[in-house]
């Protein structure tokens, strides 16, 4: 699949929505994502293909990116979506003057970690109980970090 990926922001945050909802459960609203934007160092890339297929919703404060979301819709996954909107949110965050990058992946997601692992990221910690389930399972979070200053050319 040939994704085109673009930097947007509130004015669509129903496709971020719309990605989110096939990825997670609860998803955030598109009401969430505007209150996103509204927040300092907040940024979004959607890859389409043609439509919203996959999003990623970062902040950078300081020297410091965080990635708040990712997700791909399913049909869409195994195709190098997700790798391309990391890369891009990476040198993007190093740009505005990031230089570390740390998210959460759910431990019962190895495809996300092995994603992360490949690009560089390293496990630096554990947060026990951190995702809420349906059905009230909690799943623990490995918190992962990179450091961009020896990850980007």
């Amino acid at each position: 699949m040939s994704a085109t990926l673009s930097f947007a922001g509130a004015e669509r945050a129903a496709d971020f929505a719309a990605v989110h909802a096939t990825a997670f459960t609860p998803s955030w609203s598109a009401r969430d994502i505007v209150e996103l934007f509204d927040g300092v160092g907040v940024f979004g890339l959607l890859a389409d293909a043609p439509g919203p297929v996959g999003m990623m919703l970062c902040r950078v404060v300081a020297d410091d990116c965080e990635v708040l979301t990712i997700a791909v819709d399913p049909q869409a996954r195994r195709q190098g979506v997700a790798h391309a909107l990391v890369q891009a949110a990476l040198l993007a965050a190093a740009q505005a003057g990031a230089t570390a990058a740390f998210l959460e992946v759910a431990v019962d997601n190895p495809a996300a970690e092995a994603l992360y692992a490949g690009l560089g990221f390293r496990r630096i910690a554990t947060r026990r109980g951190y995702y809420s389930r349906p059905g009230g399972q909690e799943v623990d979070a490995l918190v992962m970090r990179i450091d961009l200053n020896a990850a980007l050319p």
